[in-house]
């Protein structure tokens, strides 16, 4: 038997939207990648996590102009 709300108890917005979603795992996905190449030009791994998430920061905003 299917389930179904009724009009006085309309189901919760989800918690993130697609587009945030998208937007963040993106951003995340550009984080690590610049922290690992960071890394791997011989910096210490201190430096390659702060390069990764000043990535992962600055890119939300572009990906969300480029996405939106």
């Amino acid at each position: 038997m299917p389930t179904t709300t009724s009009p006085s108890h309309p189901e919760p917005p989800p918690f993130l939207t697609m587009h945030t979603a998208i937007i963040l795992l993106a951003a995340i996905l550009i984080g690590l990648i610049a922290g690992t190449l960071t890394f791997l030009s011989g910096t210490l791994v201190p430096a390659a996590v702060l390069a990764g998430l000043t990535a992962a920061g600055l890119s939300i905003p572009v990906l969300r102009s480029l996405i939106g």
